[in-house]
C-alpha cells in the first residue's frame, strides 16, 4: 500500500533581496568603537612618554636616564679606566693598578679604544694596587731598569726590587743596544748613585 500522498503547499517564499519589492536591511550590528579605542591607545602612549621623563631620584635623574644603555660598564678583571686626571687604571683583582708610563700602556697591550672615563667616585670604591711599570733588562747586564717618562731608572739591587713591589714575571728581555738609547733617569733609590750602563 502506497503512503497517502499530503497536499501539495505553497513553497517557501525566498527572503528579498537587495532591490527587490519589501527588502529590508538586517538590523545593525553594535560598534566595536574603533576611535575611542585609538583615542585610548594615543593617550596611553602620551602617558608613558610622560612618566619617562617624570624625575624618580632625589638628584633628578630620569627614568630614561637611569635604564641600562649601550656605556654601561662590566666589571672585570682588566677593565681600563681613566678618571678626571692624566692617569689612566687597569682593574687586576678588584684593584686598580696604575699604569705609569705610554711607554707600559703600549707594551702591555692595551689601546685606546679600550679606556672607558668614569668619575672620581667610581674610581673610589676600588683599593690601590700595585702600579703597573715596564721592567727592562738585557741578557748581556745584570741590571733591571724601569722605564718612566721615556728614560730607564736603575733599580740599585733586589731588596730594593722587592721593596718597590716588583716581581720578576714582570721583567723583560730587551737588547742592550735599545736600554743604551734610553736616557738614564733618577735611579732607585734616588740616593743610589750613578746608573750603570747595560
Amino acid at each position: 500500500m502506497r503512503p497517502a500522498q499530503q497536499p501539495a503547499g505553497k513553497p517557501p517564499a525566498a527572503e528579498p533581496r537587495p532591490g527587490d519589492p519589501g527588502w529590508t536591511p538586517p538590523a545593525r550590528q553594535p560598534s566595536i568603537q574603533l576611535d575611542r579605542t585609538l583615542g585610548r591607545l594615543i593617550v596611553l602612549i602620551l602617558a608613558l612618554i610622560v612618566l619617562m621623563n617624570i624625575p624618580v631620584t632625589r638628584y633628578g635623574v630620569s627614568l630614561a636616564r637611569i635604564l641600562p644603555d649601550a656605556t654601561s660598564i662590566i666589571i672585570r678583571d682588566g677593565l681600563v679606566l681613566k678618571g678626571e686626571g692624566d692617569q689612566v687604571y687597569v682593574l687586576e683583582d678588584n684593584k686598580l693598578r696604575w699604569i705609569s708610563s705610554l711607554e707600559a700602556f703600549d707594551l702591555l697591550g692595551y689601546r685606546w679604544s679600550e679606556v672607558h672615563e668614569v668619575d672620581a667616585a667610581f674610581l673610589a670604591q676600588f683599593e690601590q694596587g700595585a702600579p703597573l711599570h715596564i721592567l727592562l733588562k738585557c741578557a748581556e747586564s745584570p741590571h733591571i731598569y724601569r722605564i718612566e717618562e721615556g728614560k730607564k731608572r736603575w733599580i740599585k739591587d733586589i731588596a730594593t726590587f722587592e721593596a718597590e713591589g716588583h716581581v720578576w714575571e714582570d721583567v723583560r728581555l730587551t737588547s742592550c743596544a735599545y736600554l743604551r738609547t734610553l736616557p738614564d733617569g733618577v735611579p732607585i733609590p734616588a740616593d743610589a748613585g750613578t746608573p750603570p750602563q747595560p
